[in-house]
């Protein structure tokens, strides 16, 4: 009986990796996860159907030891033979469908941040991550987009399901950034999922604000940007993704260069500020004593948007006084004091505002930290307010019991942008026009990448023709031909080649330029294909195969 292809890559792919105890296939068994068939409708007043996921793995009895040893040594033989029939086989969706795009995430509008904290992973970990995930048996390419309001990941799957579990699992597992896993049933409570087109746009919509808990911040497209930075010469950071960045990018300009979403925008950082300023007394908003802990990126925001509000005089508590110093020199007219880190707690006990913003992976305030510090005055209500706008967190939630304290951070933000609501749906549909438009020009420039190997294997194979064609004519034309006359020839017959290959490689190409459809083009490959026997399809399959199975050998 033939074996699917289907088969044949498990096969290939098992029989390269260690074989698994019944327990650790127990505790990998995949649990019911929450899909969110409708798209983007998690952040836009949909719901998410549940739906019980029909991969289950179930543990098996444990074997003799002498009848694991063979039955490993039969599957290890039986791997060329698998591939034999893989190449053989079309009825297997693996040689039909190309690579999906997937994002697996969970941001501000899907997941509170006591969960996004723990899965948050540090800039300088991203090359790492994108070589762990590549590295797992059904993803090709990757890339991390994490920042305070969303942790998401972007993947090329040669298998939706399976690379969606094997994704879920890496991400609940512990690692050298987080010592401590989240369960794969608590993330799939609060994760999305979005494939192909419908990631794309996501990733437009993320670039260019609209998924931004403040609408148009411009805070987002810097991040998107930073995801392509850290990417280049990370091998894992491939030709699909780092397109679909690239692209998102090119959107995120376009979108705020054309639309009148950045008018007026704010960013969380000025939300922040807003948050505060709500919470505080009227009366007290010129006397409220500022502390702002962190001046990087967040913190200098923080900063500019207390003094636009008017606020003349802060203390900023950071590791080195060179940010401190230079952002003096940027503002005028504010009193800005600066204070070294290990000053900190006497800061705060001086402050009836703190703001926090650091990348620190553990808290700054804890309770007992803060229920030592000395009362504030009346003119704020007597209460000392923490603003912490990092994720992971800098301020312990349990600061909040304390009678006098109140803990706000990014979750929170929600109650001030939500006053703009209908000016932002009006903004977001102006922006949706230039976003549809994009997502069709990168579809089309994806769908373009299916007759690459095809075009490779094409004229790979016109040249040795040529090159087989050329040896015969100079051994005819003897030995002591002048060197210019062989590279005359060399030429001539180049020229030929290229003239012939241009018809067929202009009826392969598909990137929205002209008027030719993809259905047409993939017509025009497939029949290249049969006449010249490139077997293109099979052939990249069978590379990517060799390609996981070594990099699991090794």
């Amino acid at each position: 009986m033939a074996i699917s292809t289907s088969f044949a890559l498990e096969t290939l792919l098992h029989a390269a990796s260690p074989t698994p105890s019944a327990a650790a296939v127990s505790s990998s068994s995949y649990s019911p996860s929450l899909i969110n068939f409708s798209g983007r409708s998690h952040r836009r007043g949909g719901h998410l159907i549940q739906r019980r996921c029909p991969f289950f793995v179930s543990p098996r009895c444990e074997a003799s030891s002498d009848f694991a040893a063979t039955s490993v040594d039969s599957v290890r033989s039986s791997s060329i033979s698998a591939l034999e029939q893989l190449k053989t086989s079309a009825a297997d969706r693996y040689t039909k469908e190309r690579s999906s795009i997937v994002v697996i995430g969970l941001s501000i509008h899907t997941c509170p941040v006591e969960m996004r904290e723990k899965l948050a992973v540090p800039e300088a970990e991203w090359p790492r991550a994108i070589e762990e995930l590549c590295n797992l048996n059904h993803i090709e390419e990757a890339a991390v987009l994490s920042t305070c309001n969303r942790m998401e990941i972007y993947v090329v799957a040669l298998s939706q399901h399976r690379g969606v579990k094997e994704v879920t699992e890496w991400m609940s597992k512990p690692s050298c950034w987080q010592t401590s896993g989240v369960p794969v049933s608590e993330i799939c409570q609060h994760r999305f999922l979005l494939y192909n087109s419908d990631a794309t746009q996501h990733i437009f919509e993320v670039s260019a604000g609209l998924d931004s808990l403040v609408l148009g911040e411009g805070q987002i497209l810097a991040q998107v940007k930073q995801v392509v930075k850290v990417g280049q010469g990370v091998v894992g950071f491939g030709r699909n993704i780092s397109g679909l960045f690239k692209h998102a990018i090119t959107v995120g300009k376009r979108v705020r260069t054309e639309t009148s979403i950045a008018a007026g925008a704010v960013s969380v950082s000025s939300a922040a500020v807003e948050l505060a300023l709500m919470k505080l007394p009227e009366s007290s908003h010129a006397s409220a004593r500022m502390l702002v802990i962190g001046a990087g990126k967040m913190g200098k925001l923080v900063i500019k948007h207390l003094v636009a509000k008017g606020c003349t005089k802060m203390v900023v508590v950071n590791r080195s006084e060179e940010r401190v110093t230079a952002i003096c020199e940027e503002l005028h007219d504010v009193e800005i004091i600066y204070k070294p880190l290990t000053e900190m707690i006497v800061c705060a006990a001086e402050a009836d505002v703190i703001f926090t913003s650091t990348a620190s992976e553990s808290p700054l305030f804890m309770k007992s930290d803060v229920q030592t510090l000395p009362s504030v005055g009346s003119e704020v209500g007597g209460i000392r307010r923490f603003i912490d706008i990092s994720v992971p967190r800098n301020v312990g939630s349990c600061v909040s019991d304390l009678e006098n304290s109140r803990v706000y951070n990014v979750d929170d933000l929600k109650e001030v942008v939500a006053a703009n609501k209908e000016d932002r749906i009006r903004k977001a549909r102006e922006a949706q026009t230039i976003i549809a438009e994009e997502s069709k020009q990168f579809e089309a420039w994806r769908d373009s990448l299916e007759t690459v190997p095809t075009i490779k294997k094409l004229r790979a194979y016109a040249e040795r023709i040529r090159v087989a064609e050329l040896e015969k004519c100079l051994a005819k034309m003897g030995d002591d031909l002048p060197k210019k006359t062989k590279r005359a020839v060399d030429d001539l017959s180049r020229g030929i080649l290229n003239k012939i290959l241009h018809g067929p490689m202009q009826h392969l190409r598909c990137d929205g330029s002209d008027s030719r459809t993809l259905t047409e083009t993939l017509e025009n490959m497939h029949a290249l294909n049969r006449m010249f026997s490139l077997e293109t399809e099979i052939s990249v399959l069978e590379q990517k195969i060799r390609a996981k199975v070594e990099q699991i050998q090794k």
